[in-house]
């Protein structure tokens, strides 16, 4: 159970592939036309609406302006409450810190929340170095670990199977891992569900430690909260001696009324429900329970001191977005080669991890028509299309250095039209070369137009697709002058 997807390829080529699987695309398009019309019908109830969409963005906005500040508080009301807090700047940091503490009570097995920082972190593969296996317990997380595959989406990370692939890997791997599934299991449901519960509670059983995420922190009490469907996380959070919150910065809260606000836009943005089934909190330490908080950083910081960018830390892990784009619908998460896949992921991953650096991440700027609809669902008013251009800008400028056939070509273009006697010029040579091709290679086209047909231009897609008219045996400039003398 080691999938990773370090290695992935560019976006282009990972999302050629996945509009080839039919099945992949029927599983998505049944599965995103699910959400989104149930979120359309809990969102229509709410008159104010867009009002909690304002005020959910200005909290998160004018938290992000005092981090800060709201960080300091927040490690503070923990201390006060019996948790040690611990501080990542980076993934390697935060694995070694987990690492550390289930060495320290000799720990060789940890139960797992649904964390979406512990995957972008590649928790469970650190752990798996240093003899520390990681058991996840949502239900869709263990499809997806069962089946030794990624996660495709950030609220339903098995949204890429259907009820008859899951069966089989159930079947297949359960025994592995621990309780088997029965071998009468079927597809339906609940049948899937009661043989996950039963493989599951041994180890909430027999673990002594578990690891948690956040969905948000309140600085004020020092309160984590989790939010979650199955009651798995309830089962993590209370039994086991020892719990270890990995927690991003940008989670944080100021205050319970603030928290109030996003308790309502969470739940309808993501599951289409009006509440959450289970909504737990814990304030530090409990007795009986050591409470250890990591603050990841990993880019956050990084992210933060973009001005256009910074907005992207305002996400509230709801998944809307995802649902309602036609490109993810399409290709499916595992193309954005992250755990953080969809237009959210187009986004966050190179702030995360800046730009210029690996060819995969630059290329997920471009995973997008920036049809807007993205905002429109956004919870919290993320306007994902004015990042997306301001993020391509960024990756242009990052590969400035070693410029391509085409800049190569647009900058000589540039300085031939900056001059009307080198125009000029260019215009004969181009009028004798269309004379000299014009007599092989070409063909008509609609309105009895010549054409040279598709140039090899590198890495141009323009080229690829189209034809390209062969240059006149006559330029405008030079016919005026002849016409004109008449």
């Amino acid at each position: 159970m080691s999938a990773t997807f370090v290695g992935m390829p560019a976006f282009p080529a990972a999302a050629r592939e996945a509009l080839s699987d039919t099945q992949l695309r029927r599983n998505l398009a049944h599965a995103t036309g699910t959400i989104r019309a149930k979120r359309a019908a809990v969102v229509g109830e709410v008159d104010e609406w867009e009002e909690l969409r304002l005020a959910g963005a200005a909290i998160k906005d004018n938290t992000l302006r005092h981090l800060d500040e709201h960080l300091l508080r927040l490690e503070k009301s923990l201390t006060d409450r019996g948790a040690t807090v611990h501080w990542a700047r980076d993934a390697a940091e935060a694995c070694e810190i987990v690492a550390s503490i289930a060495k320290q009570h000799a720990v060789d097995e940890v139960v797992k929340v649904k964390s979406m920082a512990t995957q972008e972190i590649g928790l469970n593969e650190a752990l798996a170095t240093q003899g520390i296996t990681a058991w996840e317990t949502d239900l869709a997380e263990l499809i997806v670990q069962l089946g030794d595959d990624l996660p495709s989406h950030i609220l339903v990370p098995a949204i890429h199977r259907n009820r008859a692939e899951i069966r089989e890997i159930f079947r297949d791997k359960m025994a592995a891992a621990g309780r088997p599934a029965p071998d009468d299991l079927s597809d339906r449901p609940a049948e899937l569900a009661g043989a996950a519960r039963l493989h599951l509670r041994e180890k909430f059983l027999r673990a002594r430690m578990a690891v948690s995420g956040a969905n948000f922190a309140v600085a004020e009490t020092g309160t984590l909260v989790v939010v979650e469907s199955e009651g798995n996380g309830r089962m993590c959070l209370t039994l086991p001696e020892v719990l270890v919150s990995v927690v991003g910065i940008e989670k944080i809260v100021p205050t319970w009324s603030d928290l109030d606000v996003f308790l309502q836009l969470l739940p309808r943005s993501s599951t289409g429900e009006r509440m959450n089934p289970y909504t737990s909190t814990w304030s530090g330490a409990t007795e009986g329970q050591e409470a250890h908080v990591v603050l990841l950083n990993n880019g956050r910081t990084r992210a933060l001191a973009d001005e256009v960018g910074r907005q992207a830390l305002r996400c509230i892990r709801c998944s809307a977005c995802l649902n309602v784009c036609p490109v993810y619908e399409r290709t499916g998460g595992h193309a954005y080669g992250s755990v953080y896949p969809g237009p959210i992921g187009a986004i966050l991953n190179p702030l995360l991890r800046g730009t210029g650096v690996d060819d995969q991440v630059d290329s997920l700027p471009y995973a997008s028509s920036l049809c807007g609809a993205c905002f429109e669902a956004c919870p919290v008013r993320i306007d994902i299309p004015e990042v997306l251009v301001h993020l391509r800008s960024k990756v242009v400028d990052a590969h400035r250095s070693a410029p391509k056939a085409e800049a190569v070509a647009m900058k000589s273009a540039s300085w031939v039209l900056a001059d009307s006697k080198r125009l000029g010029l260019a215009e004969r040579g181009m009028g004798l070369a269309g004379r000299l091709l014009g007599r092989f290679g070409r063909k008509v086209m609609p309105g009895g137009r010549r054409a040279l047909g598709r140039l090899p231009w590198p890495g141009s897609l323009w080229s690829n697709a189209r034809d390209v008219p062969a240059p006149p045996a006559e330029s405008f400039r030079a016919w005026w002058r002849r016409e004109g003398r008449r």
